[in-house]
């Protein structure tokens, strides 16, 4: 099972975090802290898992943002790598090169496309192409419904 996805900036911003565990709040801001130092910190020609507490981080840095996922430790960590991976590929394609603003200005899309792949700490879809196919689903049925927003409102 997946506890939690996080993205970090190298500044140690958290820029995503999806919990799939509950934590307590205080619990929570001392994880994060934890990790941040933690992950930042670490060499990056070290190896893309460290164990943590009853758990196993899966790391990995595009760019300027750390891609961090607890997994339990009976889990294949190459697997969640795996998954990492796929969602950068996905919010590549659909950011066009996605950067640090892409994710800060439009967390809600970032969060959408996540959610479209894992829920509830379980993978649920692996397929990028599926995964474009719905958001471009998505996405035409917001702009259809803005469009009747707009014819359907009187003109003053």
């Amino acid at each position: 099972m997946i506890h939690f996805l996080l993205l970090i900036s190298r500044h140690g911003k958290i820029r995503l975090s999806k919990f799939y565990t509950a934590f307590p709040i205080r619990e929570r801001d001392k994880m994060l802290k934890e990790i941040k130092t933690t992950v930042i910190g670490r060499n990056s020609k070290l190896c893309n898992f460290l164990e943590w507490r009853d758990m196993i981080l899966v790391t990995k840095r595009y760019a300027s943002l750390y891609f961090v996922a607890a997994v339990d430790k009976e889990d294949n960590e190459l697997s969640m790598l795996n998954i990492i991976h796929s969602f950068v590929e996905v919010l590549d394609k659909y950011f066009n090169s996605v950067c640090e603003l892409d994710i800060i200005f439009n967390f809600h899309k970032a969060y959408y496309i996540l959610d479209e792949m894992i829920m509830g700490g379980y993978i649920v879809e692996t397929s990028k192409t599926q995964i474009q196919r719905i958001i471009a689903s998505q996405e035409s049925q917001f702009e259809d419904s803005k469009e009747e927003d707009k014819k359907g409102k009187p003109k003053k």
